[in-house]
């Protein structure tokens, strides 16, 4: 089976500050987000192609940073939409209709996660031998409260078991046909608040499991300054 990494950095970054997107601010070791994150796709012997998914704005000077390396698969630039789900649903479409394999696997992962390691890429991509939906996902630790709001104040209603919550991350991975499906579906109006692709194709295909790969830590996400 074929594995396309889908890289999502269409985002503007305005919460992390810093003047431009932070797919194009620079890490300690001077790279910029995007380039730390294609590259760990890169360097995976599962990963067979890799696709960017990006607003059309920026898409030229990504293509500047790409030019600077011989990365060999990197195959596809595709233009971002104003939501998450509409840039996922911009890489299904494309990518569906160019490839003439029978079965694909696309891994959706956020470019602001740019320290995910070759041992989890290799984690997900195994699982998909044996599964159709993949996402990542690690623990929580910290006590959960449900909460009632009213005008005056907000209280706790309840203090759920952390045992059965688990924070999610990036890649989440599936067949496309499984993608194409649960995505046509969001587009035919199925109302679905999800605010991941696992959380779409939960909705939406809910007779499909999705298993959890055990996360890591340092797969962290770069959302506010403090985090850079």
């Amino acid at each position: 089976m074929k594995n396309i990494a889908v890289i999502l950095a269409g985002g503007r970054g305005t919460r992390a500050g810093g003047g431009i997107p932070k797919q194009f601010r620079t890490l300690e070791d001077g790279r910029t987000v995007f380039e730390t994150c294609v590259a760990a796709f890169e360097q995976n012997e599962h990963i067979d192609e890799i696709a960017v998914v990006m607003l059309e704005e920026y898409m030229q000077q990504a293509k500047d940073i790409a030019a600077k390396h011989t990365w060999t698969k990197l195959r596809y630039w595709i233009p971002g939409g104003s939501e998450r789900w509409e840039s996922t649903l911009h890489a299904v479409e494309a990518i569906n209709c160019s490839i003439n394999r029978p079965i694909v696997n696309l891994l959706v992962h956020d470019c602001a996660r740019p320290f995910i390691s070759q041992a989890l890429i290799t984690k997900v991509c195994e699982a998909l031998d044996t599964h159709e939906a993949v996402s990542v996902a690690v623990p929580v630790t910290d006590t959960i409260y449900v909460v009632e709001n009213s005008e005056s104040e907000t209280v706790i209603s309840e203090v759920p078991s952390r045992a059965v919550f688990r924070r999610a991350q990036t890649p989440q991975a599936f067949r496309l046909s499984v993608l194409k499906e649960a995505f046509e579906k969001v587009k035919n109006g199925a109302d679905c608040k999800a605010t991941d692709d696992a959380g779409v194709v939960r909705y939406c295909l809910p007779d499909i499991p999705i298993h959890i790969v055990p996360g890591e830590e340092s797969n962290r996400k770069l959302t506010f300054a403090e985090d850079f």
